[in-house]
C-alpha cells in the first residue's frame, strides 16, 4: 500500500444513485486544543460565495482506537473536534448534484468534483503535504470506470483509481477529478502530455480536436516563451445537450459544452466549434494569467470570505481578448471569422446600458454581489469585466502600438507580468499593470485608464479599427437572436425595424418578459420584468411570435398589450418607435493604405 501523508483523505462514491460521496480525513497530529476543519465558501476563478458546506449532510469523528469523539459546528463551514492525544479521523458525506464546473456531481453515469467542494481543510496545517485515495463505487456496473485528474500519482498509474498526492491544501483543491467512462485524446506541448477527456455521449472527431488544440496551446506557450511547471495538462470536458462554461486550474481546466460544439468527422468548421475552441483557449491562457500571474490580494487565497480587487478586467478581460486573438494568430480560424467574433462582443457590450453606469473597475470589485448574482436589472445597471474588459485590452493594445510605432504592444505587458510576477510567485499589486503598460508605451496612460477603466466612457473603437483598415459598422436589430458580428442580409436603408426593448422567454400562458431595457418602449408603456404577455392587439402571443407581431406595425403605432402581473390581468399601451443602431460588425475596407495593411499584419501576426 502507498505511504500516506500526515494528512490523508479517502473519497468514494458510496451511493451514486443518491448522489453521495463519503470522505474520510485522517491526521496524525491534531491541534491539542481541539482540531478545526473548514470547507471553502468559494472556488478560485468564480467570485461568489457558494457555501459548499451546505452539502455536508453528516459528520462524525473518532480517535486512532476508533473511539467516538465529540464535535461541534462553529459556523456555517467550520467544525471543531474535541481535544485528543492520538491521531483522529473524521468522516462525512457530501451531497453532489450540481452539474457545473464549479462544484461536484455524482450519479450512476459519472462522478466529478472540485476539491473545494469535498475536502475539508485541516485548520493550522494547510501547508502540510496531503495524500488522497480516490476509490471507485462498489458493484459490477462500475468496474470499467477510470479516473482523470492532474493530481500527482503517489503509486497509482495514469487514469486509475488509487493514491495521489498534493504539496499542500492549496494544491489539493486545484486539481478537479472526473471519474467514469470517458474518451481521451492526447497531444504534446514542449514535451508535456496534454489530454482532452470527453465524458458524455458524443461523436466528436477527437483527432481533429487534438490537432487544433495542439496549435492553440503551442501558440500560448510560445507567447509566454515557456510552459509553467506542469507535468500533465487535462481538458476535462463534460458533454451535454445544452451547456457552456469553463473554470481554470493550475494544470487542468473543467469544461462544459454542448454536443453541437464539438467537431464531426468531415464537417466544415462551425461557429459553435469556434466558440468551443475560444473557450479552451481562454482557460489555457489562464494557466499563466490568473493561476500564476494573479492579484496580490489572492496570495494566499482566503476562501472563507470575499476578497476584493479592481483588477479582474485584466485577469479576465485580457484573457478574453487573447483567447480569440490566439485563434486567428495560430491560423485556426480565418481573419473574417475573428472579426465576426469580435463584432459579437462589441454588440454585447454596446447593447447594455449598464456600461454607462458602472465602470469596469467597479464591476470587478463588486463581482461578489452583482456580476455573479445578476437579476432582471443587470443589463441596465452592470457591465461585464469580461466583455468590456476585452475591449479595454484591445484599446490598450492599439494605444501602445500607436505610441511605439508597432515596436511594442500588449504582448509585451503580459510577458513582463509573467517574468516579473508569475514566474516568481509574486502577486500583482493594484494599478501595477497600468504602470507597466505606461512604461512600455513610453507615455502617460492615466487619461486612457481614467476614461475607460475607472470611468464609463465608450472606447473609440472605430478609430482603432480604422488604423488597421477595418470599418466598424452598425445597423438596427431588435431581435435578441441576432448577436451581431456579421452584416445584416438587408440593405441598411430597407431596415425599418421598430423596438420593443424587452427580452422574452417561454411561458405556458404566453411570452414572459425576463428583462426590460432602460428608456425602452416596453418600459415607457409600464411593462415590467416578470410580466406575462398573453395578447397583442387581441391576438394570442408566444415567445416565438411576440417580437414579430409587434414589429409588423408601423412606427409610432400604439398597440394594446394584455399581460398578467402576478395573477392580475393588465392592459398596456405600447408605442413602437424606430430602434437604434445597436448591432455591430467589422469589415475590411476595400481601399487601404500600406500603413493600415502593415498595422493589421502586426496586430494579427502569427507568433
Amino acid at each position: 500500500m502507498a505511504k500516506q501523508q500526515a494528512i490523508h483523505y479517502t473519497i468514494k462514491p458510496t451511493h451514486p444513485e443518491a448522489h453521495l460521496f463519503t470522505i474520510t480525513c485522517h491526521i496524525n497530529k491534531p491541534d491539542p486544543q481541539g482540531q478545526q476543519f473548514q470547507l471553502p465558501n468559494w472556488i478560485p476563478g468564480s467570485y461568489m460565495i457558494r457555501d459548499f458546506a451546505k452539502n455536508i449532510i453528516s459528520f462524525k469523528a473518532a480517535d486512532s482506537a476508533g473511539n467516538k469523539l465529540d464535535h461541534k459546528k462553529l459556523n456555517k463551514s467550520c467544525w471543531q473536534v474535541q481535544a485528543c492525544d492520538s491521531g483522529i479521523t473524521i468522516q462525512y458525506e457530501i451531497y453532489a448534484w450540481n452539474l457545473s464546473v464549479r462544484s461536484a456531481h455524482m450519479d450512476t453515469t459519472h462522478g466529478f468534483f472540485n476539491g473545494t467542494s469535498v475536502f475539508l481543510a485541516v485548520n493550522g496545517q494547510e501547508d502540510s503535504a496531503c495524500s488522497v485515495d480516490i476509490q471507485k463505487p462498489d458493484g459490477e456496473d462500475f468496474k470499467t470506470w477510470r479516473v482523470a485528474t492532474s493530481l500527482k500519482p503517489l503509486e497509482s498509474t495514469q487514469y486509475s483509481f488509487g493514491f495521489y498526492q498534493a504539496k499542500n491544501y492549496d494544491d489539493l483543491i486545484d486539481h478537479p477529478v472526473e471519474m467514469g467512462i470517458f474518451d481521451v485524446g492526447t497531444f504534446y506541448i514542449n514535451g508535456i502530455q496534454h489530454d482532452i477527456v470527453l465524458t458524455g455521449k458524443h461523436r466528436a472527431d477527437i483527432p481533429k480536436l487534438c490537432e487544433d488544440l495542439k496549435i492553440i496551446c503551442q501558440t500560448h506557450a510560445d507567447f509566454f516563451g515557456e510552459l509553467p511547471d506542469i507535468k500533465h495538462y487535462l481538458f476535462l470536458t463534460m458533454v451535454v445537450g445544452e451547456g457552456y462554461g469553463g473554470l481554470e486550474h493550475r494544470s487542468s481546466t473543467s469544461l462544459l459544452c454542448s454536443r453541437t460544439d464539438l467537431p464531426l468527422a468531415g464537417q466544415a468548421q462551425t461557429s459553435e466549434y469556434r466558440n468551443f475552441l475560444g473557450l479552451c483557449s481562454h482557460e489555457y491562457f489562464h494557466t499563466w494569467n490568473v493561476k500564476r500571474i494573479k492579484p496580490e490580494a489572492y496570495l494566499p487565497y482566503d476562501l472563507s470570505q470575499e476578497v476584493y480587487t479592481e483588477q479582474l478586467w485584466a485577469f479576465e478581460g485580457i484573457t478574453s481578448y487573447y483567447d480569440e486573438l490566439a485563434l486567428v494568430r495560430s491560423k485556426i480560424i480565418s481573419e473574417e471569422h475573428y472579426l465576426e467574433m469580435l463584432g459579437k462582443n462589441i454588440t454585447r457590450v454596446m447593447r447594455g446600458n449598464g456600461r454607462t453606469k458602472q465602470s469596469v473597475a467597479e464591476s470587478s470589485f463588486d463581482t461578489w454581489t452583482r456580476f455573479y448574482k445578476q437579476d432582471e436589472s443587470a443589463p441596465n445597471n452592470i457591465v461585464s469585466y469580461y466583455a468590456k474588459g476585452a475591449l479595454i485590452a484591445l484599446g490598450l493594445d492599439f494605444t501602445i502600438r500607436k505610441a511605439t510605432n508597432n515596436k511594442k504592444s500588449l504582448d509585451d505587458v503580459m510577458q513582463s507580468l509573467w517574468n516579473q510576477y508569475g514566474k516568481k510567485g509574486i502577486g500583482v499589486p493594484e494599478k501595477t499593470i497600468e504602470t507597466i503598460a505606461a512604461d512600455i508605451a513610453g507615455e502617460d496612460l492615466s487619461n486612457f485608464f481614467g476614461k475607460f477603466l475607472y470611468g464609463t466612457q465608450d472606447l473609440p473603437l472605430a478609430d482603432y479599427f480604422n488604423s488597421v483598415g477595418i470599418a466598424l459598422n452598425s445597423y438596427i436589430s431588435d431581435s435578441v437572436d441576432n448577436t451581431g458580428g456579421v452584416k445584416n442580409k438587408l440593405e441598411k436603408e430597407d431596415i425599418k425595424t421598430t423596438s420593443v426593448g424587452a427580452r422574452v422567454i417561454h411561458n405556458p400562458l404566453g411570452a414572459k418578459l425576463s428583462h426590460i431595457f432602460d428608456d425602452s418602449n416596453a418600459q415607457k408603456a409600464g411593462l415590467s420584468a416578470g410580466d406575462i404577455a398573453i395578447a397583442v392587439d387581441n391576438i394570442q402571443v408566444t415567445k416565438s411570435n411576440f417580437e414579430k407581431l409587434l414589429q409588423s406595425y408601423p412606427p409610432n403605432s400604439k398597440i394594446p398589450v394584455h399581460a398578467f402581473r402576478r395573477d392580475e390581468l393588465m392592459l398596456f399601451s405600447l408605442q413602437m418607435t424606430p430602434a437604434k443602431e445597436n448591432t455591430f460588425y467589422l469589415e475590411v475596407v476595400d481601399s487601404q493604405s500600406e500603413l493600415s495593411i502593415n498595422n493589421r499584419k502586426q496586430w494579427l501576426k502569427a507568433i
